[in-house]
């Protein structure tokens, strides 16, 4: 293990995107296709192969001893929200390489193939849809799902991926073949306070927690703040105020499970000192691994809107949901990464985690294991964002060991095919 390298290689990559206010290398940017290409030459220097895939996945291949057999894959994303920080998603790609470059500084050939994969579109800050890349891979993407996505800037993502010298159209072509990966690892900050009030070093996913999205418009009545009674106000705000309380207050009955939900976003109409609100729109998220707590939450959150309708006045549309389902790690990996923790000494716990990564599509095709480590003061998306040395290296030391269980073993079922 090489902690000067890591440094360095951790400082190289955060050049592209790096501002005064936070790293912005944001998905299909000049700066995310620089990194990828710092990647591949990266990745090539250790003597692996690389691709681009159909929607800018990065993929280098380690070949191991039998090229038949299907790679063991390690990997994260490299793209970052507006202002982001230097450590969530690059972290695991970092580890890949180290992990490499370790195996060829000890002569070490594996039986299996070795990948690292730097995904794309991982965060939902440009397009407000997560985890592109990893979709397209398991082949969890529809067309359909994405024609009409745009940005802030109103630059739709069929342009954006035009600009990267990609197609909309060949999206399908990123998915692979189930006989391809034997088992995913992704290592990931933790982006949240519990291995640090935990005193643990490692956190050993077995959930990802999906989330329940809605967005609702309230619709009040414009009127004269001056002039209109308080008794007779159609005030949409102040509803859309009792509603965020009550998602809160739901949640928190609900802190048992772990579920957690937030009210995110909401614009008010006209939006003028002098007049009340007559119509607000609000986006809520309900996050937990347990579909029935969320879905009790939910259930508190409706019969709120019905009580508001009949006592404020007010007409509430829900004008969208989607709902995913929480998604759990392989049993196996889990177990292993346990033991692999109690033999190097590593104080671990095993714990859920709230945010969705590339992990969580990948777990649906193929086993699939997820590491955290720790977030100094759980922060994360923000340009404070920090995760102490000696951690990413036990992290990777962890990732390492569990990688060549896998990498050194070769299957009856994996010889005959």
């Amino acid at each position: 293990m090489n902690n000067e390298r890591i440094s360095k290689l951790l400082d190289e990559f955060n050049t592209f995107g790096y501002t005064e206010n936070g790293m912005r290398r944001i998905t299909y940017t000049k700066e995310e296709k620089l990194a990828k290409e710092f990647f591949k030459k990266k990745s090539e220097e250790l003597g692996m192969d690389v691709r681009f895939d159909s929607v800018g996945n990065v993929i280098a291949r380690r070949e191991g001893i039998d090229h038949s057999l299907p790679a063991i894959a390690v990997g994260s994303h490299i793209d970052t929200v507006y202002n982001g920080g230097k450590y969530d998603g690059l972290i695991g790609v970092i580890a890949g390489l180290e992990i490499i470059e370790m195996l060829e500084e000890e002569g070490i050939q594996t039986v299996h193939p070795i990948e690292v994969i730097a995904f794309t579109c991982e965060e939902s800050s440009r397009f407000n849809f997560s985890t592109l890349g990893s979709k397209a891979m398991t082949g969890d993407l529809k067309q359909s799902d994405i024609t009409q996505l745009k940005d802030r800037d109103n630059i739709s993502l069929q342009e954006a991926l035009k600009r990267q010298n990609l197609e909309l159209e060949n999206i399908h072509l990123a998915k692979r073949k189930e006989k391809e990966i034997k088992a995913f690892f992704e290592l990931h900050i933790e982006q949240g306070n519990r291995l640090i009030e935990n005193n643990k070093t490692v956190g050993i996913v077995d959930g990802i927690a999906a989330p329940l999205r809605l967005s609702l418009t309230i619709e009040g009545k414009s009127a004269h703040s001056g002039t209109t009674s308080m008794e007779k106000r159609q005030d949409a705000l102040l509803a859309a105020a009792e509603l965020a309380l009550e998602v809160e207050k739901a949640a928190v009955v609900e802190r048992k499970q772990s579920t957690v939900a937030t009210v995110g976003v909401m614009n008010v109409l006209p939006g003028a000192i002098n007049i009340v609100p007559g119509l607000v729109n609000l986006k809520i998220d309900i996050r937990s691994t347990d579909v029935n707590s969320r879905n009790r939450v939910w259930k508190k959150v409706s019969d709120k809107v019905e009580q508001l309708e009949k006592h404020r006045n007010v007409k509430v549309v829900i004008e969208w949901k989607s709902e995913e389902v929480p998604v759990m790690m392989d049993k196996t990996i889990v177990h292993s990464l346990s033991e692999l923790c109690e033999n190097m000494n590593i104080e671990y716990m095993t714990m859920s985690s709230g945010a969705g990564h590339d992990s969580m599509n990948m777990a649906k095709r193929w086993p699939t294991g997820l590491i955290f480590i720790p977030s100094l003061n759980g922060l994360s998306h923000h340009p404070e964002e920090f995760t102490k040395l000696e951690d990413i290296s036990t992290g990777i030391k962890l990732l390492k060991e569990v990688v060549l269980s896998y990498a050194m073993q070769c299957s009856k079922k994996e010889k005959k095919l």
